[in-house]
């Protein structure tokens, strides 16, 4: 009789709504999986993707506002939670829609050991030992957990990760010890989410919003049309590419999705009707993926979630890029459009989370809108050659690299905040990673520009990937002392326009390993924002420390930048 575990790999809470939910799990072979709350239950079928079996299953009927206590079966055999688990049961706290947002946030974690060695090389991961604050009633469960990207690294896998892909094949061959394919990416996701107990417990009762970056495939992805086209030629690309974008939509899309977006998506649609048996959706994945490669008008990995008076929008900064030099964007036509429809006042707060800075330290967006405009098809070859090469090496694709969908989103949300999109929200603030250092960033005096809402980038990354000693330097300086020789440089630069709405960073950089949490206030007039990092005392488990903690103010007087009192604590909201 066989041993193995019925479930390889959650249950993850996903969305979660004032009445509904959804749970998602892998189980090892095909199955009915089931989710008891008390005496209700609800269940489905898994699917079958390259051989690999899931369900997501959708709790409908709840109470708004209430904390449900959840078991996961499969088959009948009760899968969680575990006889033995030291947490507390895994829960579904529904919405209410008076209740003020609470968010945390981060991006760019890699999955190693939690042990001396690791500690020391990736520092303490601030997402466990928020878990292990939340597991003890330390910490305050928010209402969301945006995972701005990098949730896993096909491009720089761990020890683990060697031994399970040289068990089955050779490293010394291209992609070496980088992902090739499905089944490698979700062994991959397996280690970042199910390894350790208590990130495993944490996902299991904090509902997840999530958007990948560049190294959920690898790294620069979409950089340029010169990087695309190189590695379209390189004959592992294409397994990889497609194994990326089938995995993420297992793995992280679907989850995102409120049950009536899932129900109009194009894949999951075809689970409808059928009967009790496991379909396989393979096929339709790869063809999925394969064609928004080719074309990303004909997919949206965007998407929303409503949080009381708030709104979220997480946005994709990644696969839904224009990369033809001569008509470059962030975002294609569609995917600029359905943003157009997103970003509408009459909320306290609009959040936008995306993978990116938006609102770059500005020594650096300056460099990077140089960096464009020298590798654009109006220089000469050997210039366009050079700035290529430098946009790849230093990965100098953000936002401000991209300035024509740099200026339309401004644009965009300069238009909430003056509130010709309906009323004007408190704050439009913009959360995101990828850059390994956290701040804050505020468009100076928005009442010039008419703005009635305070526009913000706040930043939280790594969770757990530090940036080397020596690149902090250079970052710190791009915040502060590079800042005027940038901007004389870049207005010498032909084709660089001057920012159209100034902004400065106000607080930091702080380069610790971060999780973030942003929390409106009960009148829905301010925000608080706070980064929290782990740290260990006396050898035992980490306990969470505060890096920063300010609070940003509705302009209900004078305006005045965010202040930072540093050290003011309290529990991580």
């Amino acid at each position: 009789m066989s041993t193995a575990p019925a479930l390889l790999l959650g249950p993850l809470l996903r969305f979660v709504g004032r009445h509904e939910a959804s749970i998602w799990v892998e189980t090892a072979a095909p199955a009915r999986v089931e989710v008891g709350i008390g005496e209700r239950s609800w269940s489905a079928a898994t699917f079958r993707v390259e051989g690999h079996h899931y369900a997501l299953v959708l709790v409908t009927g709840l109470e708004s506002g209430e904390e449900h206590e959840y078991t996961v079966t499969v088959d009948d055999e009760v899968v969680w939670p575990s006889a033995d688990s030291p947490f507390p049961p895994s829960s579904i706290r529904t919405l209410v829609s008076g209740r003020p947002a609470r968010l945390a946030f981060g991006s760019c974690r890699t999955s190693v050991p939690h042990d001396v060695e690791h500690h020391r090389s990736h520092g303490i991961d601030a997402l466990r030992t928020f878990a292990l604050s939340l597991a003890k009633g330390d910490s305050r469960r928010p209402d969301v957990l945006a995972l701005l990207g990098d949730q896993v690294y096909a491009d720089e896998t761990s020890a683990e990760m060697h031994d399970f892909i040289a068990a089955r094949r050779d490293i010394e061959e291209p992609p070496h010890t980088e992902i090739r394919d499905y089944d490698e990416y979700a062994q991959l996701y397996r280690i970042a989410w199910g390894a350790a107990p208590a990130i495993r417990w944490v996902l299991s009762t904090v509902p997840s919003a999530m958007i990948f970056d560049d190294h959920d495939i690898r790294d620069d992805w979409n950089t340029s049309w010169a990087w695309h086209r190189r590695m379209n030629a390189t004959p592992w690309w294409h397994e990889r590419l497609v194994g990326g974008l089938c995995s993420y939509w297992v793995y992280q899309h679907i989850g995102n999705l409120a049950p009536e977006e899932l129900a109009e998506d194009e894949v999951w649609s075809l689970l409808s009707g059928a009967g009790p048996g496991e379909v396989d959706l393979t096929e339709d994945l790869r063809a999925l993926s394969e064609r928004v490669d080719r074309d990303p008008t004909t997919y949206r990995w965007s998407y929303t979630r409503a949080l009381g008076r708030s709104r979220l929008v997480m946005l994709d900064s990644r696969a839904a890029r224009v990369l033809e030099p001569d008509r470059r964007s962030m975002l294609d036509i569609d995917e600029l459009a359905w943003l157009d429809t997103q970003l509408t006042g009459d909320l306290d707060h609009l959040f936008i989370g995306t993978s990116l800075p938006f609102l770059l330290p500005p020594g650096l967006h300056d460099a990077e809108a140089i960096s464009e405009s020298l590798a654009g098809p109006g220089r000469p070859a050997p210039v366009r050659r050079a700035a290529e090469v430098v946009r790849q090496v230093v990965d100098l694709e953000h936002w401000a690299a991209f300035q024509s969908g740099f200026v339309e989103v401004f644009d965009l949300v300069l238009a909430v905040a003056r509130g010709e999109r309906g009323a004007a929200p408190v704050t439009v603030t913009f959360l995101s990673g990828d850059v390994h250092h956290s701040y804050v960033a505020e468009v100076d005096d928005p009442a010039a520009h008419g703005a009635r809402s305070r526009i913000v980038q706040a930043v939280c990354s790594p969770i757990r990937n530090p940036m080397p000693r020596g690149v902090r330097v250079l970052m710190s300086q791009m915040t502060k002392g590079l800042v005027r020789p940038m901007r004389w440089l870049a207005a010498r630069v032909p084709g660089v326009e001057d920012p159209p709405h100034p902004w400065r960073v106000t607080d930091g950089p702080w380069f610790d390993n971060n999780l973030a949490f942003a929390e409106v206030d009960d009148d829905g007039r301010g925000l608080h924002l706070r980064w929290f990092t782990g740290e260990l005392a006396d050898g035992g488990e980490p306990t969470l420390r505060v890096v920063a903690s300010l609070r940003v103010q509705g302009r209900t007087g004078a305006p005045g930048p965010p202040t930072a009192p540093r050290g003011v604590g309290g529990k991580p909201q």
